[in-house]
């Protein structure tokens, strides 16, 4: 969703909610994720004295195989993240975001942001026992004796 913020960086006090979804259809092209719900992004850019502040929440749901025992299983994440908007900067500065222009693309932006803030590692539960090295049984269903047999 491509947002101008030409009125945003004139007026000091001005404000504009943002209440939209990014659906799964435009997320199935990130490879490595698989979204089961769209992305639900709420918030709103203001400027406050003079410096644009973009806030927003995004709420998904992931289809994701667990890292110990492989089972898939669905999650829900939801973060919060703010930044500072700029129409132009001096230096290469990773802090600010540089609008193009006088508008940014904010689905660019919530997605960047969503993946960098997901775990690097899923699990079923916290106490998965995942598969036996020897094997593969699940130990979290039953109990092989490999590992036994092996001492």
């Amino acid at each position: 969703m491509k947002i101008n913020l030409k009125q945003l960086f004139n007026i000091v006090g001005e404000s504009k909610n943002i209440s939209y979804s990014i659906s799964t259809e435009e997320l199935s092209d990130i490879h490595g994720v698989t979204f089961t719900s769209p992305v639900d992004i709420n918030g709103r850019i203001f400027n406050r004295a003079g410096v644009v502040y973009l806030e927003y929440t995004v709420d998904f749901t992931l289809s994701v195989a667990c890292d110990r025992c492989l089972k898939e299983f669905e999650t829900t994440y939801s973060f919060e993240f703010s930044h500072i908007v700029v129409s132009s900067v001096n230096s290469e500065n990773d802090e600010y975001i540089v609008a193009d222009g006088e508008s940014i693309e904010l689905n660019e932006i919530a997605v960047t942001d969503l993946l960098l803030q997901l775990p690097s590692k899923n699990l079923c539960k916290e106490d998965c026992k995942g598969l036996c090295m020897v094997c593969g049984c699940d130990l979290n269903e039953s109990q092989c004796n490999c590992l036994n047999s092996e001492l």
